[in-house]
């Protein structure tokens, strides 16, 4: 995973923003950058984070590098604004009163754990985002979530809710937990 620039960062927010206000009003170009990163084109999981009022108001993402990162975030910027089943679809009265957060993500890598006791002893508030999956269930949190969970236990039971796994669902080496860290950057 390429380091992304400053500028870089800058053009995916707006790159972000554009694409939400095309699906609410006329469409007008972006202006790109002369000269454009090639971490951009690189394919990259990513998360697009939408907040109204310090209150999350929509988050889509993609955590497998599916796809080069500039398509990730203008498919991800759409999906988050109008698709997330958790909210109504933004509007253009709200277009102007969000704030838009972007997080890319490295490569999952799976923990191998005893126990309950064991796997909290591995994961690292603020640094590790938690993919858990069992059966057909799977659900994740971004390493930001630890800023509203802290607590290890708080954080894997809302997460297995989360997923409709039931509460103690990490506790079993039945389920798969993964790790990624993430880069994030916002407006």
């Amino acid at each position: 995973m390429s380091e992304l620039r400053t500028s870089d960062q800058a053009f995916l927010l707006s790159l972000a923003r554009h694409e939400i206000a095309a699906m609410l009003k006329s469409r007008e170009d972006l202006q790109r950058p002369d000269s454009l990163s090639s971490a951009l084109f690189e394919n990259q999981g990513c998360f697009v984070t939408l907040h109204q009022n310090q209150e999350l108001r929509g988050c889509i993402g993609t955590i497998e590098p599916e796809q080069a990162l500039i398509d990730n975030v203008s498919e991800n910027a759409t999906n988050a604004a109008f698709r997330d089943p958790r909210f109504s679809p933004l509007t253009l009265k709200e277009l102007d009163t969000i704030e838009i957060e972007i997080s890319v993500l490295t490569l999952p890598e799976e923990l191998i754990f005893k126990n309950g006791e064991d796997l909290k002893r591995q994961l690292e508030p603020g640094v590790h985002g938690v993919i858990l999956s069992r059966d057909w269930h799977r659900s994740t949190f971004l390493p930001q979530v630890w800023e509203q969970l802290p607590e290890k236990e708080m954080f894997l039971k809302h997460l297995c809710l989360k997923g409709g796994m039931g509460g103690d669902c990490w506790k079993s080496t039945d389920t798969k937990v993964e790790v990624y860290s993430a880069s994030y950057f916002s407006e």
